[in-house]
């Protein structure tokens, strides 16, 4: 850890993890007021003058993360907007194939009879259809469920033949669920808006410089999350929003920890496996 003294009052404190390079280090600046209640009623200088950096107030202090990106960050984040925008096509073979891909990861050892069949219920899509349920998310959504069935089919089992703990007589639907929670964490993340950045949006950014599969990692982790904190209020699918929305709220408290520099850092990332 080094400390960084600028012009004026902020003092930036760059921590970086063992295996860190300096192009992925984490640099943390804190604007220090000369009195707790300058800090509760006085704004930065800073602020508003178009700079690259968020302020949130912790504890009677401001503290903004500065976010001038590498050309490594640029470069995947550049990428993962692209992925964002991509609708589901049905009419492509790579998404059908994609599609495909799924059934092989979830059932080895069934045969599929057609993208249209009743057997996609099973996995939880509303219908005998699945590529209507990705209106929302898009086919980031798709890839997000590919790569959670793909690097821990253990957990990507146990949820969705809904393993584990006391369930509901009306479960959420597995499949559905998954596009609910890609979704959930494009909104947090906030990554196409032109707004002022977001501190949660920031460290993510940061996060690209350790792993270009940093949004499929934390899709995994937050599907885990929900389903953890599913059990312990013992929801039902009327509650499922309610649930969401408590998912994001405790995925942001663990990317705010300052001890969390890498989606695996995250507590809940053990979960996993």
């Amino acid at each position: 850890m080094t400390v960084e003294r600028s012009e004026g009052s902020c003092v930036g404190i760059r921590t970086l993890s063992s295996s860190s390079s300096s192009s992925s280090s984490l640099t943390r600046c804190y604007y220090l007021s000369s009195s707790s209640d300058d800090a509760r009623h006085r704004t930065p200088a800073w602020m508003g003058k178009g700079l690259s950096c968020v302020c949130i107030k912790r504890k009677g202090t401001y503290e903004h993360i500065c976010s001038n990106l590498t050309p490594l960050q640029e470069e995947r984040l550049r990428r993962l907007k692209h992925r964002m925008k991509v609708y589901f096509d049905a009419s492509r073979s790579d998404h059908q194939g994609a599609l495909r891909a799924l059934w092989t990861a979830t059932y080895p050892n069934r045969e599929l009879d057609g993208l249209i069949s009743e057997k996609w219920k099973e996995m939880g899509w509303q219908g005998r259809d699945p590529t209507t349920d990705f209106r929302g998310a898009g086919f980031i959504s798709l890839e997000n469920l590919l790569f959670f069935a793909k690097t821990f089919t253990i957990s990507f089992q146990r949820l969705l033949n809904k393993q584990g703990g006391k369930r509901a007589t009306w479960e959420y639907p597995f499949a559905v669920a998954g596009v609910n929670i890609t979704f959930m964490i494009m909104q947090m993340l906030d990554l196409h808006s032109s707004k002022r950045r977001t501190f949660v949006r920031s460290v993510f950014i940061q996060m690209l410089s350790e792993n270009e599969w940093t949004f499929d990692l934390l899709y995994c982790v937050a599907f885990m999350v929900m389903d953890k904190q599913w059990l312990e209020k013992n929801a039902s699918y009327m509650e499922f929003n309610d649930i969401l929305k408590s998912t994001r709220a405790q995925l942001e408290k663990e990317l705010l920890s300052d001890d969390v520099l890498r989606i695996e850092d995250m507590p809940s990332y053990d979960l996993l496996c």
